[in-house]
């Protein structure tokens, strides 16, 4: 179905910016829930001085906090400016999510999502909730 809808949607696009866009390269967002068992978070906005250490230590009051990593730029060795924190359970993700999600780490706000599987070769569907 989604390979469908892609299409679908793709063929709209391609045909409003006179076909100059194919299928292949349009990435697909949806507003659902987020996915199953995730207890994964995925964290944007990072300060380049936010370390594995301080970024634990912001979200470890949501609960019991199994492994961090941010991500790292392979020539300069400088933060990429994003990370991942994994939760014990879905329950404390989600309350680490909903109170973090726009607050201040040294001085630059947090962007929190759920994180995605990799998936190569196929659309992507990135499940955004709704800020309330």
């Amino acid at each position: 179905m989604q390979n469908s809808v892609g299409r679908f949607i793709a063929g709209r696009v391609s045909t409003i910016l006179d076909n100059s866009i194919s299928p292949s390269t349009l990435r697909f967002y949806s507003s659902h829930s987020p996915p199953s068992s995730s207890s994964k978070l995925f964290v944007a906005g990072l300060s380049w001085s936010v370390d594995e250490k301080s970024l634990k230590d912001a979200f470890s009051s949501f609960g019991n906090v199994s492994e961090v990593r941010i991500m790292y730029d392979k020539e300069t060795g400088r933060s990429r400016g994003f990370g991942f924190v994994h939760f014990s359970n879905e329950n404390e993700a989600m309350s680490a999510k909903d109170a973090m999600d726009g607050k201040a780490l040294l001085g630059r706000p947090l962007r929190i999502s759920f994180a995605l599987e990799k998936v190569r070769g196929v659309p992507v569907i990135v499940p955004r909730l709704p800020h309330t």
